[in-house]
């Protein structure tokens, strides 16, 4: 797929305000670790991540959407009224229904001819409500719209947590890794025709899509219905699994990708990959021929927060100067399914 008249016009975000280090919750889990004899400290070693943040509790999954929605329009100064799509792409989302795009739109005073609808497709979620925006924007028709998610990993790590000690042996300790990697925020990409302001903004040149569905079992997040009383949330990782083939699924599709544009592994000048954690990234560049210093990263203080991450990562090395006017870079996204998603876009 390729596009010739869709920008990024913005990316607002919120980070969840509550900081929780690999150290805290290492400490939490030291009756687990007594018995099984690990040393301190394999949190942080394993993934490279050394803290993550969390929500206050009780704090609704809308609150961040619509904040980091209100500072990405807030930045171009685009009035509600010229948004024609509203589109909620998190895991985490307020209730079965309404959709939780139809909470932001209204916060946002969005409304009447517009499109408002919800997107799921695990951590890909924003990079696939990009591609929704983008075909309409594309299509002639709407001139500007607003893919917004939040997550939050309090609650499933607080589950997860007592799992470990309630049931404390290796095999637990190794599938729940995975899970307490998880970190919180919301994000708000702000996607237009760049007909509102001549300033300069990054043009989304357009990206390629390839999916293994057959590797649907081997990460799932929902609701345990083993135990329907509680109706409590659960995560199942094989992560070594994921890796294995996410990898190679990975490759996959940064070949096609690369062929898709008609670009070259030379010619991508940065990269922007999904934040799982540090083997992922090293064995990922790795496969696909990037350099490190190509790669900006952000699992290190914030963890993986699912569909929020990768957009984050990409403001945050916007604000640092990693992003710099001209540079092609590629978005890569991976996500349970297995599904995998590549964007390029000019900054």
């Amino acid at each position: 797929m390729r596009f010739s008249r869709v920008y990024v016009e913005s990316v607002g975000y919120e980070l969840a305000p509550v900081v929780v280090t690999s150290t805290e919750l290492e400490g939490r889990l030291k009756p687990m670790y007594d018995a099984l004899r690990i040393a301190p400290g394999q949190l942080e070693a394993l993934t490279g991540i050394r803290e993550r943040r969390w929500w206050k509790p009780n704090t609704r999954i809308s609150e961040g959407a619509i904040s980091a929605a209100k500072k990405a329009l807030l930045e171009r100064k685009i009035a509600p009224e010229e948004i024609g799509a509203v589109v909620y792409a998190g895991v985490c989302r307020e209730h079965f229904e309404p959709a939780t795009a139809c909470q932001v739109a209204a916060a946002l005073g969005v409304r009447g001819e517009v499109a408002v609808h919800d997107i799921s497709n695990a951590c890909l979620g924003v990079l696939n409500g990009v591609l929704d925006i983008a075909n309409r924007i594309e299509l002639g028709q709407i001139r500007a719209g607003l893919v917004v998610a939040c997550e939050s990993s309090r609650e499933i790590n607080e589950i997860m947590i007592r799992k470990m000690l309630g049931t404390p042996t290796m095999e637990t300790f190794t599938n729940s890794l995975a899970t307490l990697t998880g970190g919180s925020g919301a994000v708000a990409v702000l996607l237009t025709d760049g007909s509102f302001t001549p300033s300069r903004r990054p043009r989304l040149l357009g990206g390629i899509n390839l999916a293994e569905p057959q590797h649907h079992t081997l990460c799932r997040w929902g609701i345990n219905s083993e135990d329907p009383e509680h109706h409590l949330p659960y995560m199942q990782t094989d992560a070594v699994a994921v890796m294995k083939h996410g990898v190679e699924l990975g490759k996959k599709t940064w070949e096609a990708f690369l062929k898709e544009l008609d670009l070259t592994t030379e010619r991508i000048d940065k990269v922007i990959c999904h934040q799982v954690g540090e083997a992922h990234q090293k064995l990922i560049l790795q496969s696909i021929g990037i350099a490190p210093q190509k790669d900006f990263t952000t699992f290190e203080f914030l963890g993986n927060m699912g569909t929020v991450s990768l957009p984050v990562t990409a403001a945050i090395a916007k604000e640092r100067d990693f992003l710099l006017p001209g540079d092609i870079v590629g978005f890569l996204g991976i996500g349970s399914g297995l599904n995998c998603l590549m964007l390029g876009i000019q900054w």
